[in-house]
């Protein structure tokens, strides 16, 4: 049944005249009133990222499962606005929901910069002993102070490697006063000034023709981001330096989450956990795959031991810094999960 065909014309004069216009009224409202919550959900990755496609299908998941009561649509690529404007955004309602990563969120909750200690984490097994454990758990309760929700468990942004267009990074000396792109981030500006770089930082949305006009010889990344960006057309070689790991907090403006009734969070965040463990799985798959593909489009890779940017760090007062700024409570969980460092 075409609808348009009884708002014009004749169809729907004859409708009234036989007075059955009353029932189409009642069709249209139901279907207008559908939805008793329509939200936004933002976040600056490509749509093909694994981030959004399995935010998509959780965000179908909540919709036929609330029978339409609660519709969140996807607003990937910083469509809404740069990182930073759409952290303004959710904070203040303009968005319910955004995808963020850990480093840009410590500029306002800092201790969930303490995930981007660098070197801190030597493999996954460590990386979610914290995240799903009482790190993860202290992060949180920080968000929530702030305005926010967090709504569900932390997703995984990788760990992060140093690309350029000059030439390999394989030891600290080659980042002396090496111009590389970081996220306005305080953590990964103080690691790169402490091993001697000069990080810019630069929001995500201007990455690409940051490189481009050579504002900036290198930046860093996930493998999944410099895939999904093709950030390998304006660089042509990747350390695989490892030097930090990221992940993505799911954030929720605090008042449109409380809007929600009970069963309506609990449902998002049953389905957004569940989208979260798929996409765990899906970036660690692509870590093996997406090195071959981008060798494939020209970005040369190199192997980097880590022991010499450790032993760089560990001569500076980088680790004792973080340590002040973050308290000792909060040190202590990541070192329950890492090992002492420094």
């Amino acid at each position: 049944m075409n609808l348009g065909t009884f708002r014009h014309g004749p169809t729907r004069r004859g409708l009234i005249a036989a007075g059955t216009a009353l029932p189409l009224v009642g069709i249209l409202t139901r279907r207008a009133a559908a939805a008793e919550f329509t939200y936004k959900f933002a976040t600056g990755q490509d749509p093909t990222h694994p981030c959004n496609i399995r935010a998509a299908e959780a965000l179908d998941r909540i919709r036929e499962a609330s029978s339409g009561r609660l519709d969140i649509k996807l607003f990937p690529a910083n469509q809404l606005g740069s990182d930073t404007d759409l952290l303004s955004q959710v904070r203040s309602g303009g968005v319910e929901f955004f995808n963020l990563a850990t480093s840009i969120l410590a500029t306002l909750v800092p201790v969930s910069g303490i995930v981007n200690t660098g070197f801190a984490f030597h493999d996954y097994d460590t990386v979610w002993r914290a995240m799903d454990g009482a790190l993860g758990q202290h992060i949180r309760a920080q968000i929530n102070k702030v305005g926010l929700v967090s709504v569900c468990k932390i997703t995984d942004n990788g760990f992060r490697q140093i690309t350029t267009s000059t030439g390999p990074i394989n030891t600290p000396a080659d980042l002396a006063g090496f111009k590389l792109r970081v996220p306005p981030a305080p953590m990964l500006t103080s690691l790169f000034k402490a091993l001697g770089a000069g990080p810019a930082p630069i929001n995500f949305n201007e990455v690409y023709s940051s490189l481009q006009t050579k504002v900036v010889s290198g930046q860093e990344n996930p493998l999944a981001i410099i895939a999904t960006t093709r950030l390998y057309e304006v660089q042509k070689y990747c350390s695989l330096t490892g030097h930090v790991w990221d992940g993505y907090c799911i954030l929720g403006n605090r008042r449109a989450w409380q809007r929600l009734p009970e069963d309506l969070r609990a449902l998002v965040t049953r389905e957004l956990d569940r989208s979260v463990m798929d996409q765990r799985a899906d970036i660690a798959r692509l870590s093996v795959s997406l090195r071959q593909d981008l060798a494939t489009k020209g970005l040369v890779f190199n192997e980097v031991n880590q022991a010499p940017f450790r032993a760089a760090l560990a001569g500076t007062s980088f680790y004792a810094d973080w340590k002040a700024k973050y308290g000792p409570e909060a040190w202590e969980l990541l070192e329950q999960a890492t090992g002492k460092l420094g």
